[in-house]
């Protein structure tokens, strides 16, 4: 009763006197800087000594706190610096700076040779103690994982600010507290925010990691299905780790400053010895000899017991030959294992992206916090088969559930930024906004208040060419909200020209998650065209498809087709999927075609005009280190593959059945790896082999894809015309180099235009039997001429280019030779092509 009394004589008085209760409320801002050099100390902690009060510094050094009694004091700390506190003033608004002087302790082990940068001593002890320290030694380790993301516009423009969904996320802003600032002091609107705790494992030889991600929260402009976004903002994806030559950032291949050839790339100067922590460490500056180059700016602190990375607070330099992004900053720092090698224990990221200097900016704050470690206790190799895997009610949040299992405290700032985007996930403009982002990235449209089904794809949904015309198209596919376990879709289109309406249906039944078994029935009954059958690699661009279905499309020789397919896949193990599809074909060509239907290849014998194929395909898809992300009724590969992808295919042709017409069999073998080579760039290859022993009209074999159309293709010959060449047997490899910076950075004229050059090389062996050259008649039964074709000879199809690309961030120009079969009618022996990629 006395509490109850209290609470209500402190309440009146509040009332009475609003002024007593508010005069108790100090705001602190301010920034907490290096006492030798000025510069911003990066996320210090400011805190009240004796209480829990504190805040934690923005990468620029500057801090806001709220305090809700008086105090006497504020303090600030810093690994590698003293705490230092200053007085309290009673004003409600304080700003309050403080320097902070760092705790240099002396060299004491460095050997200093005359002549030598004494830094260099201590990185060739950094590659002597390189494995003992490195995590790769381990066999196995473990860790709870707490992931956090914050994304803020910044720079707004006048003419953004404009907008209706902005308009209301700055109202949101600006209604919650002050906006936050960012380091130009121009204040920066929340709009997207995650918090993620998982368990991640990894095991090595053989290399497997998993993830379970166990609880997750979205905030902000965030999908309402947010299954497959959880996933992707948990460690597997976080992962940053500076004993390999390479570290990968944003999608770039940066030179780790504790790489093998360290000298090549990089010079440092030797600051300071300082405590961190409980260690004795270098402090050890580190700059790129060249500006431009994917190289890190910025500090490292090595053991000086046992040489290991410390600490590290890199930045890439604004030079660097990198789109859109106006700056990363990653500041980690590592604790000794059990067994020794050293564990990423925080890790702190900032990346801002912008497209022009003049346009609005997007600045994202990454913070990943690791603990509770394990090592040398691998799990059984099954455990791994799932690299990600989310609880059933990771989603599912209770309230107050942060506040208890996070495992660092927000800033006031912070707490501002969850509370703004909390809000502003509900905004009906910014859900229109996302709705309309959906649409562009995945082609499909949710139709009705529940959302049971999608239309799509909006790219398919009008064509012309002169043999349809007009080509109007309308499709379907159900959502998970229908059923999280099947996928049926379909599709109808209709041809001005032709006056023929097409069609397809599907639908896939998932029978197991786990080993993702899956099985499919589809029927389709479409125009197609006889140059892109058989192109699997070149068709999983759909805008390629678009293209090549566009125009003039006789010289690609069109026909109908029906086809009607049951196929069953599941991977047998980690990565390795087997499918088998069973499938029927009808085939009516819409040009001159005919073939002889018996032995006897003779003018006189008999020829037919259409022809079905009754086939049993198997295949096999071994891609060692995918990762695969599982979305209710669908299955996507991310990330960036190092291993080579091998992908199996035999189909056997069976006569007879279901009105069958040929028996035979076709082998095929791809490989695809895209190939880092450190300063050098990187290198992606597809190598494919075919084998057809059976003696099948062309329609069958292998047509390889020409591109007569200006835009370049990297899956196709660029100067090769359409159905140019058919083979029974062939092996092929397209290459692409991309030199990244190399050699155009050291050009002073053209170092500024960020222009990057790419070269490309493709070489095709293969060869035609005669039997085969002979299953097609010169003149059809009415004596006009059927399309002609060739095989290669002994010499290789060769065509080789050099380009630029990144031209106006976007552009790519090609210039190619085609180097034999120069000689052959209709070629062109060199040509330019362009195409659009956008590319960090």
């Amino acid at each position: 009763m006395k509490r109850y009394l209290l609470l209500l004589i402190l309440g009146l008085s509040m009332l009475l006197h609003p002024s007593a209760g508010l005069a108790q409320r100090l705001v602190l801002k301010g920034r907490i800087t290096e006492a030798a050099t000025g510069q911003p100390v990066p996320f210090a902690s400011v805190f009240v000594k004796g209480t829990s009060l504190g805040a934690t510094a923005d990468e620029e050094g500057r801090y806001e706190l709220t305090i809700s009694h008086p105090v006497d004091s504020v303090s600030a700390s810093a690994m590698g610096y003293r705490p230092k506190s200053r007085a309290v003033s009673r004003q409600e608004a304080q700003t309050i700076n403080l320097a902070l002087a760092s705790t240099a302790v002396s060299l004491g082990e460095v050997v200093v040779r005359s002549t030598e940068n004494p830094a260099f001593a201590i990185l060739r002890k950094v590659q002597q103690h390189k494995r003992q320290n490195d995590k790769a030694r381990l066999s196995a380790f473990e860790f709870d994982s707490y992931n956090r993301i914050e994304a803020s516009l910044s720079d707004i423009t006048d003419r953004l600010a404009r907008r209706k969904v902005i308009r209301d996320m700055t109202a949101v802003a600006s209604g919650v507290g002050e906006m936050e600032r960012n380091a130009a002091g121009k204040p920066t609107v929340p709009v997207f925010g995650s918090e993620v705790l998982s368990r991640y494992y990894v095991r090595h030889r053989p290399t497997r990691e998993r993830e379970e991600v166990q609880h997750s929260q979205l905030y902000g402009a965030a999908p309402r299905d947010g299954t497959v976004l959880s996933q992707l903002l948990g460690s597997s994806f976080q992962d940053y780790d500076f004993y390999p030559n390479w570290q990968v950032v944003m999608g770039k291949d940066f030179i780790s400053p504790i790489a093998d050839g360290w000298r090549i790339t990089y010079d440092y100067d030797l600051e300071d010895s300082v405590m961190v922590g409980q260690d004795r460490c270098y402090q050890l500056k580190v700059f790129p000899r060249r500006a431009q180059d994917l190289a890190f700016t910025g500090r490292i602190w090595i053991t000086t017991d046992s040489y290991a990375l410390r600490r590290l607070d890199l930045t890439v330099d604004p030079k660097a030959n990198i789109n859109f992004v106006d700056q990363i900053r990653i500041m980690q720092e590592l604790a000794p294992s059990s067994a020794g090698p050293w564990l990423p224990s925080r890790t702190q990221v900032v990346v801002g992206l912008k497209p022009t200097p003049k346009q609005t900016g997007l600045l994202v704050r990454f913070t990943t916090i690791n603990s509770n470690f394990v090592v040398q206790q691998p799990h059984e190799l099954p455990f791994y088969d799932q690299p990600l895997a989310t609880a059933a009610d990771a989603l599912k949040i209770p309230a107050g559930f942060w506040e208890k299992n996070r495992p660092d405290t927000l800033s006031a700032q912070e707490a501002r930024t969850l509370t703004v985007l909390d809000s502003v996930g509900k905004l009906p403009s910014v859900r229109t906004f996302l709705e309309v982002a959906d649409l562009v990235v995945n082609g499909y449209q949710p139709l009705g208040k529940r959302e049971l089904v999608e239309l799509g794809p909006v790219l398919y949904s009008y064509n012309w060419n002169n043999v349809e015309g007009n080509r109007l198209r309308i499709g379907l596919r159900n959502t998970p909200a229908l059923s999280p376990d099947w996928l049926a879709q379909g599709y109808l289109a209709y041809g001005t020209r032709d006056g023929q309406f097409k069609y397809g249906v599907s639908a896939d039944r998932i029978v197991n998650r786990a080993n993702w078994t899956v099985v499919s029935l589809k029927h389709s009954q479409d125009l197609d065209l006889v140059a892109l059958l058989d192109n699997d690699i070149a068709l999983e661009s759909p805008l390629f498809e678009v293209a090549a279905r566009f125009g003039n499309i006789k010289p690609l020789l069109p026909l109908w087709r029906e086809v009607s397919s049951l196929s069953a896949q599941t991977d047998l193990f980690h990565n390795f999927t087997q499918k088998l599809t069973l499938r029927h074909q009808r085939f009516n060509p819409l040009y001159n075609f005919a073939y002889y239907t018996s032995p006897d290849q003779t003018p006189e014998a008999p020829t037919a005009h259409r022809f079905q194929l009754s086939e049993v395909v198997f295949e096999s898809r071994y891609a060692p280190d995918e990762v695969m992300v599982q979305n209710q009724n669908h299955r996507t590969a991310v990330g960036i593959r190092k291993w080579p992808v091998f992908t199996g295919r035999y189909t056997l042709g069976l006569n007879h059945v279901l009105g069958s017409d040929f028996a035979y069999h076709k082998f095929n073998l791809t490989i695809s790896q895209s190939v880092q080579l450190g300063q050098l760039g990187r290198t992606e290859y597809v190598l494919d082999a075919g084998y057809i022993p059976s003696t099948v009209p062309y329609p069958v074999l292998k047509a390889h894809l020409g591109n007569e159309s200006p835009i370049y293709t990297s899956n196709a010959y660029n100067l090769m015309r359409y159905f140019e060449f058919v083979s029974d047997r062939y092996a092929s490899l397209h290459a692409e180099h991309y030199f990244e910076g190399l050699l155009v950075n050291t050009v002073p004229l053209l170092k500024k235009l960020d222009w990057r050059l790419v070269a490309s090389g493709n070489l095709l062996y293969g060869s035609l039997r005669e039997a085969n050259r002979r299953t097609t008649p010169d003149v059809d039964a009415a004596g006009a001429l059927v399309p002609t074709y060739r095989g290669l000879g002994s010499t290789p199809y060769v065509e080789v280019g050099y380009g630029v690309e990144n031209i106006l961030k976007f552009i790519r120009v090609d210039f190619l030779h085609r180097l034999t079969y120069r000689d052959l009618p209709g070629v062109h022996n060199f040509g330019v092509k362009v195409c659009a990629q956008f590319k960090l």
